[in-house]
């Protein structure tokens, strides 16, 4: 995640649709607004006032930054609805306020919003820092110390995984049974299945996350990812038996590589693909906060439910899921 928040709209977005950073933050910030429909608003003076800056200033980046701040919450109340907030305010309050027939209000999410935008603010940069902080903290406690395996905290996960094996397992048979080479074709025809998938030689994934030479980097893996990897793996298996029976011999790499061309070159793999690659560099970026250079223009914002699937309560240890799924994975091994 990168450090200047007013500059990526991304990494803003991220963080405002993770619902336990949000939650982490208004606890330590502690900011009180004015009670209404059952969330804290804040006034354009209450939010220069904190910030510090002229109420213009605000102004100006509610007109240049319009779309972001009323996706995140800023709100222009009129009519009945501004009356029943102005019921709300302190007597004390400014009378112009009281008066007012339009008012613009933030809640807390579009008040952290303005927060991460703001460069003319010595508070706001201050801000900025303590709410990269946590959201790592938060993101490393949920992820149970490190996201590097966040990947497995999917329901989905599991069966991806599992079923993969079978995929992978007729893959390399394939290449035993149908290709003339020495045990390297293991190794060639693999890295070039995931070169193909999300653009990276297995050692350059394996660099980026910094795994060890033990850890599987298939362990690390979206079970979007593992199922396009399988795809190719089966798809692949087949097309190497079929050509070995017509030519009635083992191929030679030259084949193999002009059938993995030809395989890869196919448009029907370009959704399957792009959703891969969109998954991984998002996911990637967002949890584990590693950009793979390679697929730096399908990284995008995650969403609330991206966050709830991955950190939520309902998402589980790896442990558990295996006993959850144990009888599913012997009716699958069954087959």
């Amino acid at each position: 995640m990168g450090n200047l928040l007013s500059d990526s709209e991304i990494d803003r977005r991220n963080i405002l649709n993770n619902p336990y950073a949000l939650e982490a933050i208004q606890k330590e910030v502690g900011l009180v607004g004015i009670k209404f429909n059952s969330e804290y608003k804040f006034t354009i003076r209450q939010v220069a006032q904190f910030y510090e800056v002229d109420q213009r200033t605000i102004e100006r980046y509610l007109v240049n930054y319009a779309d972001e701040l009323k996706q995140n919450g800023y709100e222009v109340l009129t009519g009945e609805l501004l009356k029943e907030f102005q019921k709300e305010l302190d007597t004390d309050m400014n009378v112009g306020i009281k008066k007012a027939r339009r008012l613009g209000v933030m809640n807390f999410r579009a008040f952290l919003n303005i927060g991460m935008l703001l460069t003319e603010s010595d508070k706001a940069r201050l801000l900025r820092g303590v709410i990269l902080n946590i959201v790592i903290d938060v993101v490393g406690k949920k992820a149970g110390g490190s996201p590097k395996y966040i990947n497995q905290r999917d329901d989905t996960y599991l069966l991806s995984l599992f079923a993969g094996q079978n995929y992978k397992k007729a893959f390399i048979d394939a290449l035993t049974n149908y290709v003339d080479m020495g045990n390297f074709k293991y190794t060639i025809y693999t890295d070039k299945i995931y070169k193909s998938i999300f653009k990276e030689h297995a050692r350059e994934y394996r660099a980026l996350l910094n795994l060890a030479k033990k850890e599987d980097i298939r362990n690390t893996m979206y079970s979007e990812v593992l199922t396009t990897i399988s795809m190719y793996e089966t798809g692949l298996a087949n097309e190497l038996k079929k050509k070995s029976k017509e030519k009635r011999a083992k191929l030679s790499s030259l084949e193999v590589d002009e059938i993995f061309n030809d395989f890869e070159s196919n448009p029907a793999w370009v959704p399957q693909i792009q959703v891969a690659r969109t998954k991984m560099a998002s996911r990637d970026y967002g949890f584990r906060d590693v950009l793979h250079p390679e697929l730096k223009e399908y990284v995008g914002p995650l969403n609330t439910a991206e966050f709830e699937r991955f950190l939520g309560d309902k998402s589980a240890e790896l442990a558990e899921r295996i006993e959850e799924y144990k009888e599913t994975f012997k009716r699958l091994k069954d087959k």
